[in-house]
């Protein structure tokens, strides 16, 4: 046996600044020849004369007597190479930002994605990440969702959340600029019938709000505030009409709406739309990068559009494609009906793809970081099942978990029992074998043990146990009678 157990032992010792740990040497020869549990302490004793042996020699000599008896093991294994994330045009302590969701819900998979790859390339950077809270939709918003969201996204991303912006707290900022807009002759209010706009805006013709002067334009700006009622007037921006995409012909920037607001209550009825609040935050919190689903790509361009008519810089957009999970419910409307219908107990509900049910069953911030940094910026979509992407984030979470957490151990519905002849000893063992730093736990152990339940039942008499990293027993009836020794004593 001794070729074989002269291997793993230069092995550890090698690896392991030249002394080897026998219960290391041990594993690896028991996991090659099972056969040799007939006789762990003939076997160990031997282990303990090649590692005597071995710890005569200097390192260089243990390297140089392994490349000869197995030279395999001193060959490095390629690490696959991680995906680099970058930005174009970053610099470094200059980079902002921002991850944007609607207060419907809490934070689901998809959304882990896309913050967890804002997070890192902030990080990188020693950029900073903006939460920006959009609600500027009175009609979808869920108000529990003002306090889960910045939880969730300090979570994932471990703090790296520098800010927390709500939206509807800041509609000063987008009057402003909608006012300046019909100042500068760059926007209008309408009050067409939208089936009327819609008909000439397909035969790239105006509509007759289009050609109001400057004074009237004023006053119609100053009556969305209190004279219009929802639906009869809308404020627009003047694009190209004759554009190939009808969706960039003088699309809506305010809108007028009286549904009761959850944060705002009833003090606002004129609401911004999506691109007008985004290009105005975009530039007021000097955000340089986004990166966002590539459904918004229509959306940016019609940002552009803002930002030129106020000779503004436009960020650097990126995009990634979606994440279509197949037989996973995203929805939090739908989720919501289900919790109403105690169908689910709550957002935490285990069987939810929502990350206060994922960090309650206990996923790490890095299983999610370490899977979106995986499938990378690319805006190719990608289709994933349940099984498939559990299947991704327990091996992540394995990763983070085996390298972070110390170890321990406990007896499932203990039993007592009795070893006859054992020692007494002071067992000393690493809370990590692969980090010895972290230091050691300790146990004083003599003839009283504590043996799981299922474990107690499954010994056979007249056969070697052994009680790992402590001592080999042998059944006999009901009794329990001592060995060896199977740990090094410190």
């Amino acid at each position: 046996m001794k070729p074989l157990i002269e291997k793993h032992v230069l092995k550890n010792a090698v690896d392991f600044g030249g002394k080897a740990n026998p219960n290391a040497v041990l594993g690896k020869v028991l996991a090659e020849h099972p056969e040799l549990k007939r006789d762990v302490p003939k076997l160990r004793a031997e282990i303990e004369a090649v590692i005597r042996e071995a710890a005569r020699l200097p390192p260089d000599e243990q390297r140089k007597r392994l490349q000869h008896l197995a030279p395999e093991l001193l060959e490095q294994k390629e690490k696959p190479q991680e995906k680099e994330l970058s930005l174009p045009g970053a610099v470094q302590g200059k980079v902002v930002m921002r991850f944007a969701p609607s207060p419907s819900g809490p934070l689901h998979l998809g959304h882990a994605y896309v913050l967890a790859l804002n997070a890192e390339l902030c990080r990188k950077y020693n950029g900073k990440l903006l939460l920006r809270i959009e609600d500027t939709n009175p009609e979808n918003i869920y108000p529990k969702a003002y306090a889960m969201i910045p939880e969730d996204a300090q979570w994932l991303t471990r703090g790296a959340v520098s800010e927390v912006i709500v939206q509807s707290d800041r509609l000063g900022h987008y009057y402003g600029a909608a006012e300046k807009l019909v100042q500068l002759g760059k926007a209008y209010v309408c009050t067409c019938e939208q089936d009327t706009f819609k008909k000439l805006l397909t035969e790239s013709r105006p509509c007759p709000c289009r050609e109001l002067d400057a004074g009237q334009q004023h006053t119609r700006f100053d009556k969305l505030f209190s004279g219009y009622r929802p639906g009869e007037a809308v404020l627009r921006l003047k694009t190209d009409l004759s554009h190939r995409n009808p969706a960039m012909r003088d699309f809506a920037l305010m809108r007028i709406n009286d549904h009761l607001h959850p944060r705002q209550k009833k003090k606002h009825r004129v609401w911004p739309l999506m691109n007008l609040a985004v290009a105005v935050d975009d530039h007021l919190l000097g955000v340089t990068h986004t990166l966002r689903a590539k459904d918004h790509i229509d959306n940016e361009k019609r940002q552009r559009w803002i930002f030129d008519c106020f000779g503004w810089e436009m960020p650097v957009a990126l995009y990634v494609g979606r994440i279509n999970f197949t037989d996973m419910e995203l929805s939090t409307t739908r989720t919501k009906e289900l919790i109403l219908k105690k169908k689910y107990k709550g957002w935490d509900d285990i069987r939810l793809p929502f990350l206060p049910a994922l960090r309650r069953r206990g996923y790490t911030p890095d299983a999610f970081v370490k899977y979106a940094v995986d499938v990378g910026i690319t805006e190719t979509d990608k289709k994933v099942s349940r099984q498939e992407f559990f299947k991704a984030i327990n091996h992540f979470n394995k990763e983070v978990v085996d390298s972070q957490a110390n170890r321990y151990f406990f007896a499932a519905s203990p039993k007592k029992i009795t070893i006859k002849g054992a020692p007494e000893q002071r067992v000393k063992l690493h809370l990590h074998p692969d980090f010895h730093a972290r230091g050691h736990r300790g146990f004083s152990t003599h003839e009283r043990f504590l043996i799981a339940a299922k474990d107690l039942a499954a010994l056979e008499e007249r056969k070697l146990h052994r009680l790992m990293d402590c001592l080999n027993v042998e059944r006999r009836g009901k009794a329990f009678v001592y060995v060896s020794r199977e740990v090094e004593r410190f």
